[in-house]
């Protein structure tokens, strides 16, 4: 059985003579810590990679050199690697940092020392890394209201780094908006909503560029203020922008992010019919008419509890982060519904509608209507 004391721990610069000399030189480190630089010809492969299927990346008979940001990863995975027959091992004392300390060549560094830092524990998460971080800052996304479900949404989406934020609202900021709508502050009051959002974001991560529009979204403007994004974010609160966003992302194959609250309860979804006609509904599949003024009031009228649009909002973010990394399972074709009350979610299948008006398979987008009207009636 192998014990620490048979790895052999080198120093930097004996580590640097041997790969010179034909030594194979690995850095264990994540994706991420290597994207601040590493040991000039080094080969980069996770610890977790490398013990998977060390075949893959080097051979019994080569001298292999492990090294890591301190020396603990490297000297553990070497240990790791003699108990499965690798006996040409060593790990590099003191690292990354070491090497770095003692002047020894270095690679330049893939993104400046704020990305780096900025984004550190999230560019450690599979499926995320160094590429989705950067994939992340390419993006951009339309968020529709900057009031209860707008603001907790855009507030950690700009703080996960999202590089475009398209912002939507006609309104101003209101002392009674301050109880819900985290974005807004007292100084703030009269101002309008899009440029107090703006004010709050770019204070909260400077790197990300927020548009702001003060403007309600119509059927002459939708189009116009779709393009462009990746993902459209609903946080509205009437009917009528619902169903023309909508109508617009499916027309323009967009992914809707959509979330409602209502006194103690509140849903989300994905809808994203316009990408996947036929095996996705869109927001008309589960309601193809509007409900009455009588049934859903809104939050005005029937009041909302303060960390209820908080709470739906950050799911929304969540989705919204999930379609622009391709990570996990999207909300399309699922309702997920919370009472605060209880503390209790409950989810619901959503199939898409054959006969829809907007997303049939193989139907005509059939133009926008009087979404007021419509929604009046």
């Amino acid at each position: 059985m192998n014990s620490p004391a048979d790895i052999e721990r080198i120093a930097p610069i004996l580590a640097l003579s041997r790969q010179i000399n034909g030594a194979l030189l690995i850095d264990v480190r994540e994706d991420a810590e290597r994207a601040a630089g590493m040991a000039q010809g080094a080969t980069g492969v996770a610890m977790s990679q490398l013990l998977e299927a060390p075949g893959q990346y080097i051979d019994p008979s080569q001298e292999i050199l492990l090294i890591c940001a301190k020396g603990m990863r490297s000297f553990n995975a070497a240990l790791a690697l003699r108990a499965r027959g690798y006996d040409h091992i060593a790990s590099v004392d003191g690292g990354t940092e070491r090497w770095r300390a003692e002047g020894l060549p270095m690679t330049p560094p893939l993104a400046d020392a704020d990305f780096l830092e900025r984004y550190a524990r999230q560019m450690r998460l599979p499926g995320v890394g160094f590429n989705g971080q950067r994939k992340l800052a390419s993006r951009r996304v339309l968020i529709v209201g900057a009031g209860g479900l707008g603001s907790p949404a855009a507030f950690y989406l700009a703080a996960a780094g999202v590089g475009q934020l398209r912002l939507v609202d006609d309104d101003v900021v209101d002392r009674s908006n301050l109880q819900r709508q985290i974005l807004h502050a007292e100084d703030r009051v009269g101002v309008p909503k899009v440029e107090s959002a703006r004010i709050a974001l770019t204070a909260l991560n400077p790197r990300v560029g927020v548009e702001t529009f003060v403007e309600r979204v119509t059927s002459r403007n939708v189009e116009a203020l779709v393009d462009g994004c990746d993902v459209v974010l609903d946080g509205s609160d009437n009917f009528a922008t619902r169903y023309l966003l909508n109508d617009a992302c499916v027309k323009l194959e967009k992914p809707l992010v959509y979330g409602a609250v209502q006194r103690f309860a509140g849903q989300v979804s994905v809808f994203d019919a316009g990408r996947h006609r036929g095996d996705a509904p869109c927001y008309r599949c589960l309601f193809p008419e509007p409900p009455s003024a009588q049934d859903a009031p809104n939050c005005a009228e029937a009041g909302v509890l303060g960390v209820l649009p908080g709470l739906i909002g950050l799911m929304q973010a969540n989705e919204t982060l999930k379609l622009l990394l391709d990570l996990g399972e999207p909300l399309a074709g699922r309702l997920l519904s919370f009472d605060a009350l209880s503390a209790r979610f409950h989810e619901s299948r959503l199939r898409p509608d054959p006969d829809c008006p907007v997303c049939a398979k193989g139907r005509a987008f059939p133009g926008y209507i009087d979404y007021a009207k419509f929604c009046s009636v």
